[in-house]
C-alpha cells in the first residue's frame, strides 16, 4: 500500500499518467490531464464500471446526456438552493475555507481566527449567447443526476422497463469547490459514474444495502484490499437536502480514510420536484397493481479521478527482484488488474536486430487491434522490464534467437516473474484467458 502521495505524483507525471494542466503556462490551480497512459487507465476504469453496473444486467439502461441543461432544472432540483458549501474567510491572511475542514476552527495556514460560515455556491455559472444578462444564465452541472430524472418519460417510453430498472451514465460534472486538493482527489472539473436505479416505494431500503454490497465487492474485484475499504454511514446534519439516507465507501488514500463513491436514497424526491415544477407526468403505470407509481431511487455515484487514485494507490509497490549477477535489483511496480492496466503486454525483441524484430512487429500487430499492446525494442531486456513493471503492465513479451527456430515466445509474468514459453500461434489466446472480463465474485 502506498504510504506516500509525492511517491505516485511524481510516477504519474514521468510516466505519463498525469500532467498539470496548463504547465507550460505555470498551470491551473487543481487541474489535471491525462496523458497517454493516464487516458487509457480513466477509459479501463470506466469500461469496467459500465460493465459492471449496465452490459451485463438486463434490468439498467444506459444515457449520455447533455452538460449545459435548462436553468429550470436546477431550480426544480434544488441545487440554486441548497446546493452550497459553508464558507469562512482567514482574518489574517485573507484564505477562503471550508468550515467543515477545519480541525480546530482555525485557518490551517497560518493559524489565524476565521469569519463566521456563509453559505457558498458550488455551481458554476455561465452565459449562453452574444448577451450576459440573466435571461441567459447556465449552469455547468454539478452531478450527472439530473439528467437522467429529466429523461425519465423518454427512457422508459423507449425501454422495455419494468421496475425495479436503472438509468446509468458517466459524465463530467463541475463544482467551483471553495478548498481542492491531494492531486486528483478533489477537484472542480471532474467525472462521474453515476446510477438511478428506480424501485418501487418502500423497497428502496432493501436496494440501498444490495448496491453497497456489489459497489464493495466491485472494489475488491479489482485489486483493492478489504482492509482499505470502509462504509461510514452519514448522520442526519450531513445529508444532502434529496436524500433520505446515504453511506459512503471510504478508502485508505495515502492522506487518510475519504470518500471514495456514495450510495444514497433519494426517495421520490427528484421525479416529483420535476413532476411539479414542468408540469409533466413522470410516472410509471404498474400492470400488477393497476395504478400509476412514482418510483423511488436508490443512487451509487462514483468519481473516476477519485477510482483511479484508489486502483493507483493499491496497486503500487517497492521490491526487490532477483538480478543475473545473483544479487537482487529494486523496483518499482503497479501491480494494477490486468482488466485495468493501460498497456495489456509489451513485445520485446531481445536485442535491436532485423529478424527478431521483424516477428515481434508481426506479433505486435496481430495483438493490438484487440488490446492496447506496447513495443519496445531500446535498451537491455531488464531494464525495458522494469519500464513495464513500473506502468503496470502484466505481460512482457520476448523474442529472443530460440522464437526463430520454435516459433516460441517467453511470456513474463509481471506480479510472479514466472516465465511462460508459449507458441506464436497460441499468444492471443493466452492473452484473452487472462484479459477477459468477469462478474465479481
Amino acid at each position: 500500500m502506498l504510504k506516500s502521495m509525492d511517491a505516485l505524483v511524481a510516477l504519474a507525471k514521468r510516466r505519463g499518467f498525469v500532467y498539470p494542466s496548463s504547465e507550460i503556462y505555470g498551470g491551473f490551480e487543481s487541474t489535471w490531464d491525462y496523458g497517454p497512459l493516464g487516458a487509457e487507465l480513466v477509459r479501463n476504469v470506466k469500461e469496467a464500471w459500465w460493465r459492471e453496473v449496465v452490459t451485463a444486467r438486463s434490468d439498467v439502461v444506459g444515457l449520455n446526456a447533455a452538460v449545459l441543461m435548462s436553468p429550470s432544472v436546477w431550480q426544480a432540483s434544488g441545487h440554486l438552493e441548497n446546493f452550497s458549501d459553508p464558507l469562512v474567510e482567514c482574518f489574517n491572511c485573507n484564505a477562503r475555507l471550508r468550515q467543515d475542514h477545519l480541525a480546530d476552527g482555525v485557518c490551517p495556514n497560518c493559524g489565524g481566527p476565521v469569519s463566521e460560515a456563509r453559505n457558498f455556491n458550488t455551481m458554476f455559472k455561465t452565459f449562453v449567447g452574444p448577451l450576459e444578462d440573466e435571461a441567459a444564465v447556465a449552469y455547468l452541472r454539478p452531478e450527472t443526476a439530473q439528467a437522467i430524472f429529466v429523461n425519465f418519460r423518454n427512457v422508459t417510453s423507449t425501454s422495455r422497463l419494468r421496475l425495479p430498472f436503472g438509468i446509468a451514465q458517466i459524465g463530467k460534472a463541475f463544482r467551483n469547490e471553495i478548498t481542492t486538493g491531494n492531486f486528483i482527489f478533489r477537484t472542480r472539473e471532474f467525472e462521474q459514474m453515476e446510477l438511478e436505479y428506480f424501485c418501487y416505494p418502500g423497497e428502496d431500503q432493501q436496494w440501498f444495502e444490495y448496491w453497497l454490497d456489489r459497489r464493495q465487492r466491485w472494489y475488491h474485484d479489482l485489486g483493492v484490499a478489504e482492509a482499505d475499504l470502509r462504509v461510514r454511514h452519514h448522520d442526519e446534519d450531513e445529508l444532502s437536502h434529496y436524500s433520505h439516507g446515504t453511506s459512503d465507501l471510504e478508502f485508505r488514500f495515502p492522506f487518510g480514510w475519504d470518500e471514495l463513491e456514495g450510495v444514497a436514497r433519494r426517495s421520490d424526491y427528484d421525479l416529483s420536484a420535476h413532476q411539479s415544477a414542468s408540469r409533466t407526468k413522470l410516472t410509471l403505470f404498474d400492470e400488477a397493481r393497476g395504478e400509476h407509481v412514482t418510483p423511488w431511487v436508490v443512487e451509487p455515484s462514483a468519481g473516476v479521478d477519485r477510482c483511479v487514485l484508489a486502483f493507483l494507490s493499491s496497486a503500487y509497490r517497492e521490491d526487490e527482484v532477483p538480478n543475473t549477477k545473483g544479487g537482487t535489483d529494486s523496483r518499482t511496480l503497479l501491480a494494477l488488474d490486468p482488466r485495468l492496466a493501460p498497456y495489456k503486454a509489451a513485445v520485446l525483441p531481445l536485442i535491436k536486430r532485423e529478424p527478431l524484430q521483424d516477428l515481434a512487429a508481426r506479433i505486435h500487430d496481430q495483438l493490438r487491434y484487440q488490446w492496447a499492446v506496447y513495443y519496445d525494442e531500446s535498451g537491455a531486456i531488464g531494464r525495458r522490464y522494469r519500464r513495464q513493471d513500473e506502468i503496470g503492465t502484466p505481460y512482457c513479451i520476448t523474442v529472443d534467437f530460440e522464437s526463430l527456430e520454435d516459433d516460441c515466445v517467453t511470456v513474463r509474468d509481471r506480479d510472479t516473474l514466472v516465465q511462460d514459453r508459449v507458441p506464436v500461434k497460441e499468444i492471443y489466446a493466452f492473452l484473452g484467458e487472462r484479459l477477459a472480463w468477469r462478474p465479481p465474485s
